[in-house]
């Protein structure tokens, strides 16, 4: 195989030896394939012909193929309006994406209002004894606040007495104290080794007082839910006026945030009333 410096010398020789051959390496006679003399020969023209025609080719064909659903095109983008449709669609589902994400976490927000709520009225004892009484009861242990079923093991051994055993009995004054100082209207009795909680039955001045306190519970339970639809309606009109939605959008997000709110407080409602009949129940 000839080196490089051969096949020079050899297309020199060729081109100072056939006078009709032009003795020039500028590439001026074939500018549109910047072909040298030395590749003047036909099949290597046509090659180079056919490699411009393949590369060029998809371009052409991009503007000049009509699309397969309108053969209508935008002016001066060669875009189809196939084209245009697809980004108004993306544009369309960003927004909705936007809202919806905002409407999850609303619902995120007030499924837990309503969890909270629960566990509160659990603690409402009803005349029935029922560990889920203390799960509001916090202990000062160590210089911080505990939750009393995280320090000892509360049990039902009738239906009208807990009791109270701690996994380190030097707290059970702590416990006591905390049990004394709580709402529960329920004296403790400590032998030692555990705490008894005797619960009496409900008198019926007790049982209003607790369905006040219900009564209490759910409606703070509804000002948050209600909180957490003014934040959310608060972030969509945000968007509506960045104009990264419509006013479509805006208003279907803000529809959508007010039936989720009429849900929630109809299920508290619904938690509150339950409860109200379980004090009421003798």
């Amino acid at each position: 195989v000839p080196s490089t410096h051969q096949s020079i010398t050899h297309t020199k020789a060729l081109t100072d030896t056939h006078p009709h051959t032009p003795n020039t390496h500028n590439h001026k006679h074939y500018p549109y394939l910047n072909l040298s003399p030395a590749t003047k020969d036909p099949k290597m023209k046509l090659l180079y012909t056919l490699a411009l025609f393949a590369i060029c080719m998809p371009c052409v064909k991009s503007f000049t193929t009509p699309s397969s659903s309108s053969t209508q095109r935008a002016p001066a983008f060669g875009l189809t309006r196939t084209g245009i449709t697809s980004r108004k669609t993306r544009t369309i589902c960003f927004m909705a994406e936007e809202v919806d994400l905002i409407t999850l976490d609303a619902e995120e927000r007030m499924g837990k209002s309503v969890d909270k709520l629960k566990s509160n009225l659990n603690s409402i004892r009803t005349g029935r004894a029922s560990p889920s009484m203390l799960d509001r009861i916090s202990v000062e242990y160590y210089g911080a606040m505990t939750p009393l079923n995280q320090m000892a093991t509360v049990s039902v051994p009738s239906a009208q007495q807990l009791t109270v055993q701690p996994y380190d009995k030097s707290t059970l004054g702590d416990i006591e104290q905390a049990l004394v100082e709580s709402d529960l209207g329920i004296t403790p009795s400590n032998d030692g080794n555990i705490i008894r909680l005797n619960i009496p039955s409900l008198t019926e001045e007790r049982r209003k007082q607790l369905l006040k306190q219900c009564k209490a519970m759910g409606e703070e339970g509804k000002v948050a839910i209600r909180n957490v639809r003014r934040d959310g309606v608060d972030n969509i009109k945000k968007l509506e006026k960045k104009s990264e939605i419509g006013k479509d959008e805006s208003l279907d997000g803000q529809d959508e945030m007010q039936k989720l709110t009429d849900k929630m407080v109809k299920e508290i409602d619904a938690i509150v009333a339950k409860k109200e009949k379980d004090v009421m129940t003798v």
